[in-house]
């Protein structure tokens, strides 16, 4: 599996894009730069895109590929897939003909631009040979990581945005994870913060850790605020934890 990484900020500053990662080229999770980075061709060759949860920053890109479509006369339809309240929120507050097109229903109901898919936490799905799976993370709002396996059984899991999840860790206790993508947010000296709004800090990433029986092959850290970026890779790396990275945009991950 190869993932790049179209952004993988807490915030928006040059240089910094909010959450998107690419699998193969086609399959998205998080929308939050795709249309700021990729170039006309990269942006079509998208068919489906997972959302963890219907913040700004994670969706942002959606309406704006929709857009790019239509006005480019392509004939192309891109699924977005998450859980119902994820999915709900997505068509009442973005898509509602107010805010923007309803691009759920452009050109023509029944062949629009975009198709919303409800999926059912821990149910699998199986796509392009992946089976990807949702499950329930702690956030704000409600929010889920997904569990990505291929056909040779390598995994990589991708929290999105999440707080301290003990019980996710536990359903997933006896799977091997090749490769963690996980939010780390705030420096320590932020912890309320960062319970308060769903997020961890290195001293949570550590507690977190605790709960697998082996540590990913690579744990890959995404969301941290740039403000205290020099900050967090400072505590991280006291932590000496093996194979742990602070990912960049235009990185590469290889599972």
């Amino acid at each position: 599996m190869k993932i790049k990484i179209i952004g993988c900020s807490g915030a928006e500053f040059p240089g910094h894009n909010s959450p998107s990662f690419l699998l193969d080229d086609e399959i998205a999770f998080d929308a939050g730069s795709i249309t700021d980075s990729l170039t006309e061709k990269a942006q079509l060759m998208i068919k489906h895109i997972f959302i963890t949860h219907a913040h700004l920053d994670h969706i942002k890109s959606i309406p704006f590929l929709a857009d790019n479509i239509i006005v480019g006369s392509m004939v192309h339809r891109v699924t977005i897939m998450s859980i119902p309240p994820v999915i709900k929120t997505i068509k009442m507050h973005l898509f509602n003909s107010t805010m923007w097109p309803d691009f759920t229903v452009i050109p023509h109901p029944d062949d629009a631009v975009l198709k919303l898919v409800k999926l059912k936490y821990n149910s699998p799905v199986e796509l392009n040979g992946y089976t990807v799976t949702p499950f329930r993370v702690n956030h704000a709002v409600p929010s889920v990581g997904y569990l990505v396996e291929d056909r040779k059984k390598r995994r990589f899991f991708y929290t999105g945005d999440t707080g301290p999840t003990a019980g996710t860790w536990r359903k997933i206790a006896g799977t091997a994870i090749n490769c963690l993508i996980i939010d780390v947010s705030f420096p320590n000296s932020m912890e309320s913060l960062a319970i308060q709004t769903g997020h961890l800090t290195p001293n949570l990433l550590k507690e977190e850790l605790a709960n697998f029986r082996h540590l990913p092959e690579q744990i890959c850290i995404t969301h941290p605020k740039p403000q205290h970026l020099k900050t967090i890779r400072s505590e991280l790396n006291r932590l000496h934890i093996k194979n742990l990275i602070i990912l960049r945009e235009g990185d590469i991950i290889k599972v």
